[in-house]
């Protein structure tokens, strides 16, 4: 069993960045394939962007390329989403998770889920 806290969010303006991190309760991370999706009111939730077990492979949904980077560091292989640029359009509650078996953009894919962390961005 995997638990992820996820923190990071907040109130910002459009053009802001944010770094959002997802951290373990426990063990840590770097056996898994992990991923970052988002979900605002009314909407399904959508992928962000994954990163695989040993960082050789990243992707990005095409509305945040380019400005939104994911990454692993030391510690525990906390899991990093870093968002610059932000747009009106990213707000919504970010969740971290996580799999094994392969990286994954579909959140029905994903085996582990943390509880989310708002980002809201004021135009």
């Amino acid at each position: 069993q995997v638990q992820l806290v996820e923190s990071g969010g907040g109130l910002v303006q459009a053009g802001d960045s944010l770094r959002l991190s997802c951290a373990p309760s426990g063990r840590t991370l770097s056996n898994y394939d992990m991923g970052w999706f988002r979900q605002s009111p009314g909407k399904e939730r959508e992928f962000v962007a994954v990163i695989s077990w040993n960082s050789a492979i990243t992707s990005y949904a095409d509305s945040v390329k380019g400005r939104f980077n994911i990454s692993r560091g030391n510690v525990k292989n906390t899991v990093y989403l870093q968002m610059n640029s932000l747009k009106p359009e990213d707000m919504g509650v970010y969740y971290c998770a996580a799999r094994t078996g392969g990286p994954s953009t579909s959140a029905s894919a994903m085996h582990y889920w943390g509880k989310g962390t708002l980002v809201t961005v004021s135009s």
